[in-house]
Formats: C-alpha cells, sequence, structure tokens
C-alpha cells in the first residue's frame, strides 16, 4: 500500500519512523505529557488536560500516575476505572486498548512497535506496529513488559516483572520471562 508513513503505520505495515509527520506527533505527545507529568497532582486530577484530549478515548474515572510515557497517544483507548500506576510507558505505534477495571502496577512497559529484524532496516528506522488489548479487571504487575500484537484476557494477572510475549487467556495468571502460566493458589 502506498501512502504516508502514518498510514503504513495505521494499517500495520513496515513504515519508517523517521518521518516529519510522525515527529510532529510525537512533538504534540511529549508536550502533553510534560504536561501530565509536572502539573501539582491536585490540579492534574486523573489526567492532566493536554493528555486527556490527546488520547483516544477515556473511560469514567481513568486514571494515569505521573511520571507516564507514551510515544503517539491517540492509540491509547482507557476503560472505566483504569489505572496505571507511576513509571507506565506505552509506546502506542498500534491501538492499545485496555479494560474497563484494569490495573496496571509501576514501571509497566507497553511497545507496539517491532524493529525491522536487519540492521539496514533499522538503521533505515523501518518499524512495523502491532495492537495491544488487556481485557476489563486485569492485573499487571509492576515492571511487567507487553510486546505488541498480544491480547490478555478479561481476569488475568501478569506478575511483576514478566515478559509477555504472547496471548494471555482470560482469568489466567502468568509469570517469568518468556511470560508462562502458573496456578493461582
Amino acid at each position: 500500500m502506498a501512502g504516508s508513513e502514518r498510514a503504513k503505520m495505521a494499517a500495520g505495515e513496515w513504515y519508517t519512523c523517521l518521518d516529519d509527520e510522525l515527529e510532529a506527533l510525537r512533538a504534540l505527545a511529549r508536550d502533553a505529557v510534560f504536561e501530565h507529568n509536572c502539573l501539582p497532582p491536585r490540579q492534574r486530577g486523573n489526567l492532566g488536560p493536554g493528555l486527556k484530549a490527546l488520547l483516544g478515548g477515556v473511560g469514567e474515572g481513568a486514571r494515569i500516575e505521573a511520571p507516564f510515557h507514551c510515544a503517539y497517544g491517540f492509540n491509547i483507548l482507557l476503560g472505566d476505572g483504569v489505572f496505571l500506576n507511576a513509571g507506565c510507558t506505552i509506546l502506542d505505534t498500534a491501538a492499545v486498548r485496555i479494560g474497563k477495571g484494569t490495573l496496571l502496577g509501576p514501571n509497566v512497559q507497553i511497545y507496539c512497535a517491532e524493529h525491522h529484524k536487519e540492521a539496514a532496516g533499522r538503521q533505515a528506522g523501518l518499524e512495523i506496529a502491532r495492537p495491544v488489548e488487556i481485557g476489563a479487571r486485569a492485573w499487571i504487575g509492576g515492571s511487567a513488559i507487553i510486546l505488541g500484537g498480544v491480547s490478555i484476557g478479561e481476569g488475568a494477572i501478569v506478575g511483576a516483572g514478566a515478559v509477555v510475549t504472547r496471548d494471555v487467556p482470560a482469568n489466567e495468571t502468568v509469570v517469568g520471562n518468556p511470560a508462562r502460566p502458573v496456578k493461582r493458589g
């Protein structure tokens, strides 16, 4: 498909992140994130006004603690009552949907971008965007890493420090690197 790098990114095709339009969008996100991270907590509330306007969707009572970082913001959709603890990073080159009542511990990282396997492709800024879906009432432990293309089911638990490289079924608990199922006790 021909078109802008943004259109390729949105379509899940290989695109170059070294693009003026994408850089301008990342600059808008950096400004909104900076405001959110620097506002006094009582003034900021659940979300800084610039970040709230930037995000693709924000449910009732959704809250993001500072500091926070995202790449674009407009690909992030938060359900009602979602809570992101301090230090979360979402590289939202693709859609990141987080379901109602889901909790993310501190320093959780979600990476939608996958870089090219060949050095020349990486040098050229080639990447492909893969979405992440987290179901309702899931719990993602602190410092967990979720890679692009992964779905985490409703009620699932991802243990602290886990690296999630594949889908997690509803109500399952996974831990480790790479994350593997364990029995709930």
